[in-house]
């Protein structure tokens, strides 16, 4: 592809060099340079591209994408100045692909929790309404029927760009997917076409990439402020963030709720361990899902679904087939009476509103038993908050290891400690190795208990100084039955 197509929507700040050249393909990571590639030298936390241009260079370069020019010009090479590097490697990726995004129905689902859940149910949903779909996620990426695994919440721009390409080519008509706070600020998205945007809600995670919440916040809020006029932008208007997501979106703005006056109005009815019955926007439906939180996944499920045009009556019969995503709040019935329940959860937020759901169901009948623990080389502050919201909220809760990555466990665990009283440590078990932890909290429930066992969901690996060991929640669950 020649260069100048390559960048026909990147404002260029200066060129030193012919763009009319034959590009063979693009790359940001030096080691994958080859003979005629373009080289984008884009900034990481980890490390700068800018510092690998001669090594691009060496190895095959024709163009290097830039934001500062380096002292030393080559001659022979072509060098392009921008503003952001990484917004430009999303709109090179976007042109590269021959701009896919455009040629589907893009729906972006951002926000701390709820993502997968709502991005993999839609996806689900338009499948079932026979459409061809695509799904972009955490848990795993799906051309049409076709499962491609995930390494992100959100791909690099190629890789994204290059899964959007494969969803044209086998005819998809609608993809779904999560937008990461991540791939906001590092531009991952640049380039994209969206048809709409619906935020879940936000609350304390990633700070350690961050800094402050309110960095989180403006990264989430961004996505919204660069949709487009004839997109919708559905929020969740029970989050007091929700409506702080429309303040400068010039798309088409809606709303979705439990508990307020809204576009789309969610009650429930009845509920259980076996799913609920809600009220959605004055038509009753059974669902298999559990809890307030996935009855307001639900209903930004219907919402979307009734934005993009769908009959009400349909979307409504298909929401109460659906079944839950893998890995959340994903329910288990062990032979001697108890149930088991592993969830995602991995933010003070997520697992408060898991185990209120549980204990709304239990209503005193029967005792929660809680399996935490916290990821290494992440967000320390949210560690004591954690321990106690899972101890507030349960009649024993047992503290354990997560992902240690390279941190100790034992150092993690001290950290969640940290937000026990006496009472509350009294309530509590510390048992570092998670496989003992998930048996001890099976072996101490009886008929009618809950043992919910948080923060890996669908993970099937722990990652203990820097390797990948492989461990599943739910296999573990089933040994115990």
């Amino acid at each position: 592809m020649i260069l100048t197509d390559i960048l026909q929507n990147v404002i260029l700040l200066k060129t030193i060099g012919k763009t009319e050249l034959d590009i063979q393909n693009i790359q940001f990571d030096s080691r994958r340079v080859e003979i005629g590639s373009v080289f984008v030298a884009t900034r990481g936390t980890a490390s700068d591209g800018h510092e690998y241009i001669p090594m691009a260079i060496e190895k095959g370069a024709l163009a290097v994408v830039c934001e500062e020019i380096p002292d030393e010009i080559n001659p022979a090479i072509t060098y392009i100045k921008v503003e952001n590097s990484s917004d430009a490697l999303g709109k090179m990726a976007s042109a590269w692909y021959d701009f896919p995004s455009s040629k589907v129905i893009l729906v972006g689902v951002t926000g701390t929790n709820g993502k997968t859940t709502i991005a993999t149910l839609l996806y689900q949903l338009f499948r079932q309404l026979g459409y061809k779909s695509g799904l972009l996620s955490t848990v795993c990426n799906y051309v049409d029927e076709l499962a491609i695994e995930a390494t992100h919440t959100t791909p690099d721009a190629l890789e994204l760009n290059g899964l959007l390409a494969q969803m044209v080519a086998v005819g998809c008509q609608y993809v779904f997917m999560e937008v990461s706070s991540h791939s906001i600020e590092q531009r991952r998205i640049a380039g994209l076409e969206f048809a709409g945007g619906i935020f879940t809600n936000i609350t304390r995670d990633h700070i350690d990439y961050h800094h402050t919440f309110e960095n989180y916040l403006k990264a989430k809020k961004q996505f919204f402020d660069e949709l487009p006029e004839n997109a919708f932008a559905l929020t969740n208007a029970d989050d007091k963030n929700g409506f702080v997501m429309l303040q400068n979106s010039k798309a088409k703005k809606y709303t979705y709720s439990l508990r307020t006056l809204a576009d789309f109005k969610t009650r429930i009815l009845e509920h259980g361990f076996e799913g609920m019955l809600l009220d959605m926007n004055d038509k009753e439906v059974n669902v298999s899902f559990i809890g307030k939180f996935n009855a307001s996944n639900l209903s930004a499920v219907f919402g979307a679904a009734i934005l993009l045009g769908q009959d009400k009556t349909e979307v409504l019969r298909i929401i109460s087939s659906l079944h839950s995503v893998a890995g959340r709040f994903e329910t288990f019935h062990a032979p001697s009476g108890y149930t088991a329940i592993v969830d995602y959860a991995h933010t003070p937020d997520a697992l408060t509103n898991v185990i209120e759901s549980i204990n709304q169901i239990l209503q005193g009948n029967g005792r929660l038993i809680t399996v935490v623990g916290c990821g290494g080389n992440r967000d320390k502050g949210k560690r004591p908050m954690m321990a106690h919201e899972a101890v507030n909220g349960s009649w024993k809760t047992i503290l354990t290891s997560d992902n240690p990555r390279f941190e100790e466990p034992q150092d993690i665990l001290n950290d969640m400690l940290t937000g026990l009283d006496m009472t509350e440590k009294a309530k509590s078990l510390t048992i570092v190795d998670r496989r003992e932890a998930i048996r001890t909290a099976c072996s101490l429930a009886q008929a009618g208990d809950v043992v919910l066992i948080a923060g890996k969901g669908h993970e099937d690996y722990q990652i203990i100084q820097g390797v990948k060991h492989h461990f599943d929640d739910r296999e573990e669950v089933k040994k115990c039955f």
